[in-house]
């Protein structure tokens, strides 16, 4: 039994009934869990948690956001090699697993949501590489950012105002500690362009069922100003 089919059998049953291992359109070098029909995998989670009003299964989708900063990862290896890397709401895994591949000396993966956390390990184990799945939220804490040398990453964390703020208050404490922030977004209503500097952009497929188009023009920031830990010679 090959690495991907055995953590596909490890997988909790919610995980396993809803989703298909398969490789992610930007970055198929990965493989994930990924769902085909949101709506019923949201209701089965709900059935399986027995309550209703649950968010929707973020980590079983490879969102625009996280592919791009995946991409970004694997094509620029020498701005992760080495590092220790925390990637905050991580969802599926994708970018923390990116991190991995692309020679992170550590990488830790931070998600509210136990499902998230549940799929973030099936999912680095099915593409061979040590992710550390925590569920926690650590946007508040003030000495994670601090542990370096450091790699902060946030993939599609954009939607709500109040997830932007904190987000960006995180990031901006890691790069006031030396460590270098890459954020992956298409441009969502919170995203705060006046205070990010753009690296690159993709052009990166996306379920229709999640966004308005088959296709998100997406792109990889770094935070502005001085301070950062990102060198130039990265790029």
């Amino acid at each position: 039994m090959t690495a991907r089919a055995r953590a596909h059998t490890a997988a909790p049953p919610v995980i396993r009934a809803g989703t298909r291992l398969r490789p992610v359109p930007l970055v198929p070098e990965i493989g994930l869990h990924q769902a085909s029909d949101p709506i019923g995998l949201w209701e089965r989670t709900e059935q399986a948690r027995g309550q209703g009003g649950l968010d929707p299964p973020f980590w079983a989708f490879a969102w625009a956001g996280g592919q791009a900063l995946a991409r970004y990862l694997l094509d620029h290896p020498r701005a992760v090699r080495g590092r220790n890397v925390i990637d905050v709401a991580s969802g599926s895994g994708l970018v923390a697993i990116a991190a991995a591949l692309a020679g992170a000396a550590t990488v830790a993966a931070y998600d509210i949501d136990p499902l998230a956390a549940a799929a973030i390990e099936v999912n680095a184990a099915a593409n061979g590489v040590t992710v550390g799945a925590v569920c926690a939220d650590v946007l508040d804490d003030d000495d994670l950012p601090a542990r370096g040398p450091g790699l902060v990453l946030a993939g599609d964390a954009f939607y709500q105002r109040d997830l932007a703020g904190r987000v960006m208050r995180f990031a901006g404490r890691g790069q006031a500690r030396g460590a270098c922030v890459l954020l992956g977004d298409f441009g969502r209503a919170y995203l705060p362009r006046d205070r990010l500097t753009p690296l690159a952009s993709y052009d990166v497929p996306v379920p229709r069922a999640l966004e308005d188009s088959a296709v998100k023009r997406t792109t990889v920031w770094t935070l502005s100003g001085p301070g950062s830990g990102c060198a130039t010679t990265f790029w």
